[in-house]
């Protein structure tokens, strides 16, 4: 946890104690309306503008396509030029923290929590997620809670359970490097917004 709160500073993650009933029932109430109403409609700016106004900070020029479903709302941070395809599920109730230049493709999920096996309930137990500026997610990976460095990549179908080092390339499922990314590629802007999307 350390680790990840000194790379992503801005990493927001839920009170120790709980959150107050009002506000997990505000919470709840406004994850429902953004996933079965809001991610449908075809405007980024309505979209985001949603988020922002129950706690979500997004950047400048960032996208979520439609369809994206957002879990824990108040503790998703996206920061500038990022780009976040259709169908994306991202759970930010342990705190979800996406850097700056992220691109994450389509039908890309991100648990935010993992359970507790010897509960009988098998309760939750919120763990944050820290992707950092760079790196890229490949469609249909599966991220639990961990810290992907930056300029790292995850290939499609990957299932990440534990932390990537920086320019590290994964894959599969169990996840094995792959390779090394040159630290030269990482001039981009990752930033894609097309209208009505």
């Amino acid at each position: 946890m350390a680790r990840r709160k000194a790379a992503a500073p801005a990493l927001k993650v839920p009170p120790a104690h709980g959150e107050t009933r009002w506000r997990r029932l505000r919470n709840r109430v406004a994850e429902q309306i953004f996933n079965s109403f809001i991610t449908q409609v075809p405007s980024h700016t309505v979209r985001q503008g949603y988020l922002r106004a129950f706690g979500a900070d997004i950047g400048k020029n960032s996208a979520i396509m439609r369809g994206t479903l957002v879990y824990g709302i108040p503790y998703l941070t996206i920061g500038d030029e990022t780009a976040i395809g259709w169908r994306c599920m991202l759970d930010a109730t342990g705190g979800l923290y996406i850097g700056n230049n992220v691109t994450i493709a389509s039908d890309v999920h991100i648990i935010g929590s993992i359970r507790d096996i010897d509960h009988p309930g098998l309760r939750p137990v919120p763990t944050p997620t820290v992707v950092e500026d760079y790196a890229w997610i490949a469609s249909r990976a599966v991220v639990l809670p961990a810290h992907i460095g930056r300029g790292a990549v995850v290939a499609g179908q990957a299932t990440v359970y534990r932390d990537i080092d920086e320019l590290e390339v994964v894959g599969g499922d169990p996840l094995k490097t792959i390779a090394q990314r040159d630290p030269d590629a990482l001039g981009y802007t990752a930033g894609y917004r097309p209208l009505f999307s």
